[in-house]
């Protein structure tokens, strides 16, 4: 069973930056793709970022691809977003989820899919204030 644990939320000044934490146990192959997503209140789940442990490729949301950038340490078994220029419009809870490679199913689209990911965090508050 893969455990996911988000950290490093917090509030912050518009401009300013955090680096959210997330720590996968139980990593098998059922969990090679790690994605962040955020929900603000009154909205939709939205795609940020999401990459592979056993790969090179990202893949980032358009309205976060210039400030926000996923990475992976994986003898930490840990993935991380770094938030740069961070906005108002960014404070939201944010997610980190995980799931089996599903391209050969789905192309390689379906990285910002939340209902294609197996695995969810409990998830972090990022406030930014103006």
């Amino acid at each position: 069973q893969v455990q996911l644990v988000e950290s490093g939320g917090g509030l912050v000044q518009a401009g300013g930056s955090l680096r959210l934490s997330c720590a996968a146990s139980g990593r098998t192959a059922s969990s090679d793709v790690m994605g962040w997503f955020r929900q603000a209140p009154g909205k939709e789940r939205e795609f940020v970022a999401a990459l592979r442990w056993s790969g090179a490729m990202t893949y980032s949301a358009d309205s976060v691809k210039d400030r926000f950038t996923i990475s992976r340490d994986n003898a930490r078994n840990t993935v991380y977003l770094q938030m740069n220029s961070l906005k108002p419009e960014d404070t939201a809870v944010y997610y980190c989820a995980a799931a089996p490679d599903r391209s050969f199913l789905y192309g390689s689209s379906w990285y910002g899919e939340g209902t294609k990911y197996d695995y969810w965090g409990q998830g972090t508050q990022v406030t930014v204030s103006s």
